[in-house]
């Protein structure tokens, strides 16, 4: 009965949009009920504007910031940024918020019942193609990338909000009990909410992230502030403007445009009990000192794959390779950083397809762009750095995009692989240099033979940044070799 409620209540405001004059007009000019952007209408001669949402209303600032496209550099986004004068009425709604939070097991309980029927809609408005486009294209826009990855975002997102329709809030909170020691005695375990929260998220995922984290804190009851990486904080406000259509208390979310600095400082003074973060390394470090660890982080990653030395499908394990390395222009935390080939792989074609795939990818269709935090002369630096390692050589790649608007402020490189020889990326000074994370489209390779295996255990235990790994092998004595050695 929902899913046909809100399909027809999208019809009947699409049509109204259309039809209509005055304030529906205005409201619903871009076709869908909640949007107030077009993706193919942010032009620097009409900039898009993003707003804050505070204690359950939208505003501008007196400070904004202007956002230029990643693809030609012309302003076409501007962002209503909050500074240190302006941030009381976000510290204040953050304050007000008991530690018990907004709802739990005792208070309000039908809540969750609420976020049930929130998510259901959602989930199902998302399964329009023509809102599903809206996210992908607006993706597009701002964390430039293929319409298949920027698609597949939008669609995870769906997902996990259908997961959570109907009664799977509340199933979320389930509690638990342990007999106790003696009579009378029980331990009873409750999922309690922290109250007042924090999520920062960054540009890279600019709707999947915040969703997942934002609705995830939601469901247990917690009052969160919601920042997004200013670059693409549109997308995350249509998002906001979607949920609220779909039954989103307007109260229970506040999101807040800022830099850091005045981020930093919000944190400072209204204290919230949690704070997730995703993002560098370094502005991690930093919230866990400034907060006293009530922080919790998803930060840098340098990813190893290991092909171990039973050779097959290379076909597939090259386009897996290709996949995990440049795809999003490798600006993903899980992207592939370094791969160990087996001596067995050399044998196979499988350099020369990695090359054959990178190539294939071209700014035309974004499955190579724009990188928004490392600059073109930073990346081919590192790359130059690398290759006067004895033994190093490059793959491919290696050189800037041609034929392309990119701004300077971003990095616009073509897929870009260096071999260093094991032996070289284990020596003090050539390890650091290796193993740096380079946010864009760029990875090592190595190869290694059968004795040199545990030079290549010894280069993963030395690395810190752990996010994703992979090790290719159906070989059961290879995949318990750390217990042979």
């Amino acid at each position: 009965m929902y899913r046909s409620a809100v399909a027809a209540r999208l019809l009947r405001d699409t049509a109204a949009a259309q039809k209509g004059s005055g304030w529906l007009s205005r409201r619903f000019a871009h076709s869908l009920p909640f949007a107030t952007v077009d993706a193919e209408e942010l032009l620097g001669a009409r900039p898009a504007e993003v707003q804050n949402l505070v204690q359950g209303k939208w505003g501008g600032s007196s400070r904004w910031n202007t956002i230029v496209d990643p693809l030609n550099g012309e302003p076409f986004i501007r962002v209503a940024e909050v500074d240190e004068k302006g941030i009381k009425p976000f510290v204040e709604s953050l304050s007000n918020c008991p530690k018990h939070g907004l709802h739990n097991p005792f208070k309000l309980p039908e809540r969750y019942l609420l976020y049930g029927n929130i998510s259901s809609k959602a989930g199902h408005m998302l399964s329009l193609p023509k809102v599903s486009d809206f996210f992908a294209r607006l993706i597009q826009r701002v964390s430039p990338k293929s319409y298949q990855q920027a698609l597949g975002e939008v669609q995870v997102t769906q997902k996990f909000l259908e997961n959570f329709s109907g009664d799977q809030v509340r199933f979320l909170a389930r509690s638990f009990g342990v007999p106790g020691n003696h009579l009378g005695q029980l331990s009873t375990g409750f999922r309690w909410p922290y109250g007042p929260v924090a999520i920062i998220t960054p540009f890279n995922f600019p709707l999947e992230i915040p969703v997942l984290q934002l609705m995830g804190a939601l469901y247990m009851g917690n009052k969160p502030l919601l920042k997004v990486d200013s670059k693409v904080s549109i997308v995350m406000e249509q998002m906001m403007r979607l949920l609220h259509y779909c039954g989103l208390p307007e109260e229970d979310v506040d999101f807040v445009n800022s830099d850091g600095k005045t981020m930093n400082k919000i944190l400072m003074e209204a204290n919230p009990r949690m704070t997730l973060f995703t993002g560098s390394s370094r502005i991690a470090e930093k919230l866990a000192v400034d907060l006293n660890g009530r922080v919790k982080l998803e930060d840098a990653g340098f990813d190893w794959k290991i092909l171990g030395p039973d050779v097959g499908e290379a076909d597939y394990v090259a386009w897996v390779c290709d996949q995990d390395a440049y795809a999003c222009s490798g600006q993903k935390c899980s992207a592939q950083s370094i791969l160990f080939m087996h001596e067995n792989w050399a044998a196979t074609p499988l350099l020369s397809k990695l090359k054959e795939l990178a190539e294939r990818r071209k700014l035309e269709d974004l499955t190579v762009g724009p990188v928004l935090t490392v600059t073109t002369e930073a990346m081919l630096d590192h790359v130059n750095k690398l290759l006067k390692i004895p033994g190093a050589k490059l793959l491919f790649g290696g050189k800037p995009l041609e034929n392309h608007s990119i701004p300077s402020i971003y990095g616009a490189v073509k897929p870009t692989a260096v071999y260093v020889p094991l032996d070289e990326i284990l020596k003090h000074g050539n390890y650091e240099l290796v193993t740096k994370e380079i946010f864009g489209p760029f990875q090592v390779v190595t190869e290694y033979k059968k004795s040199q295996l545990s030079m290549v255990l010894e280069a993963l235990e030395r690395m810190h940044a752990h996010l994703t790994a992979a090790v290719v092998s159906n070989d059961p004595l290879f995949l318990q070799a750390r217990r042979l050695l």
